[in-house]
């Protein structure tokens, strides 16, 4: 039998300790201790059969031939694996429940088996039944394509030795189990431990294996976060239930650009790629509105048009709100304060909601401008110029700072029929004059040369 050990794991950290304690003592975070088992077995775990120990080599000695990408026929979902699939690789694809998860896992094992490759589905979650009427609404079949609906992980193992399959998918990782372990499937320890058997398989065997993961309430991947540590890759999918419109974001990816996004739209056959994110943000834009500003931005190395809404209106209550969707809160409030201390608006006695159309969450400064001309549009009452784009960081003291990639965000502006943009002055000098020639450019320092050049004293 094998020797079990319990003690406590800290749920964020990783650190561990003997007793239970309500404060992490290394990351100070709260209520993080999960209590875990660790089974010391005399025989070798992780380890393939017939496994050789490896030797150390010279990196100039190192052959990479055996590095290869399958490319999965979604132009999209490889260009966020940053060219297809690397053989041997685990990747993780985590997000909200109904997204479409294992629709998107069903429509690439399709397209794999179409090519020959041997893919395995492990549908725990489900029975084969309920995976191949899924698969018969997409319009899915192939003799390549083996359903295997099981939980024990012992099983499973045997099944992948036996079939060797070049693809691997697990829906999900946090149904598995495995009978040595007392804790529930889910846990802590075992999704650590079902998932570094599963990262010593895909690189003994070379396959190349996909985790669906779930997600907590706050959108982050459910259990420890050496679970992000140990995959290759991992990938967050998310968006707009209403719309239809989803969003699969590179968090993490050791073979290529972290931060990558590819844009689907859910059909009754599927999920269909959106090869122009810009035309499919802005469809529903009304021009001369209010409190509407296009911002270019980009993701990874993908650039397109988003439109920023805010709305502006007299508090009722003594204290006013600030809400915002698609935007970080802290960084609204900063925002707010700025244009209060440069234009004098009197925003503390007003409700402030700002808004991404289509669902999508902005990250980065680029887009702090036009948040800021947003808010100031729809607190004066005047429009912003529907061909106009706008871009640029705000600093605390109301200046403009330069952006990244100006070039390839006034392209994607050019390409999409607008005819200006205001910009920091400092990227003026980046730009080339066959494109001054296509676009209008205002450079400005400050917020409130932006205002003015915008929306009028």
């Amino acid at each position: 039998m094998a020797k079990q050990k319990e003690f406590w794991s800290c749920n964020d950290c990783g650190h561990r300790q003997a007793k239970w304690t309500g404060s992490c003592p290394v990351c100070r975070k709260w209520n993080t201790f999960a209590q875990e088992v660790e089974v010391v077995d005399a025989k070798r775990r992780f380890e393939m059969s017939d496994k050789q120990p490896s030797q150390p080599m010279r990196l100039k000695e190192v052959k990479k031939g055996d590095f290869r990408r399958i490319q999965t026929g979604l132009a999209e979902f490889d260009r966020v694996l940053g060219g297809g699939i690397v053989s041997g690789s685990l990747i993780l694809l985590g997000g909200d429940p109904g997204m479409g998860k294992s629709t998107l896992m069903l429509q690439i094992s399709h397209a794999l088996a179409s090519q020959g490759l041997t893919v395995l589905y492990i549908c725990g979650e489900e029975s084969v039944e309920q995976t191949s009427l899924r698969a018969e609404r997409l319009k899915i079949a192939g003799d390549s394509l083996f359903l295997l609906n099981e939980t024990l992980f012992s099983h499973i193992k045997a099944q992948i030795e036996k079939l060797k399959p070049d693809i691997l998918i697990v829906d999900s990782i946090q149904i598995l189990y495995k009978s040595e372990l007392p804790s529930a499937p889910g846990s802590v320890t075992q999704v650590r431990e079902i998932t570094t058997e599963l990262l010593h398989l895909s690189k003994g065997l070379g396959i190349s294996t996909f985790l669906i993961g779930h997600v907590t309430k706050s959108g982050e991947i459910a259990g420890p976060k050496v679970l992000e540590h140990l995959v290759d890759t991992v990938l967050d999918f998310d968006g707009e239930r209403q719309q239809g419109c989803r969003l699969i974001r590179t968090v993490k990816n050791r073979f290529g650009p972290s931060e990558e996004i590819a844009v689907f739209q859910m059909s009754s056959e599927g999920l269909r790629e959106i090869a122009n994110p810009s035309a499919l943000f802005l469809q529903e834009r009304m021009r001369e509105a209010p409190g509407s500003v296009i911002v270019p931005t980009v993701e990874g190395t993908r650039p397109f048009l988003i439109e920023v809404q805010s709305l502006v209106g007299a508090s009722a209550f003594a204290t006013s709100t600030r809400r915002s969707s698609g935007l970080d809160q802290n960084r609204l409030a900063l925002l707010l304060a700025v244009l209060e201390k440069r234009m004098g608006y009197h925003l503390h006695r007003c409700d402030v909601f700002v808004s991404v159309a289509g669902g999508m969450r902005i990250f980065e400064p680029a887009a702090d401008l036009g948040i800021l001309m947003a808010i100031a549009s729809s607190f004066s009452n005047r429009p912003v110029d529907h061909d106009t784009v706008v871009i640029g960081e705000v600093g605390l003291g109301g200046e403009v700072r330069a952006v990244p990639r100006i070039e390839s965000r006034l392209k994607e502006a050019i390409h999409m029929g607008f005819q200006r943009c205001i910009l920091p002055k400092r990227n003026l000098k980046e730009l080339s004059s066959d494109l001054l020639k296509k676009i209008s450019v205002h450079g400005i320092e400050f917020v409130e040369e932006a205002t003015g050049a915008l929306i009028g004293k």
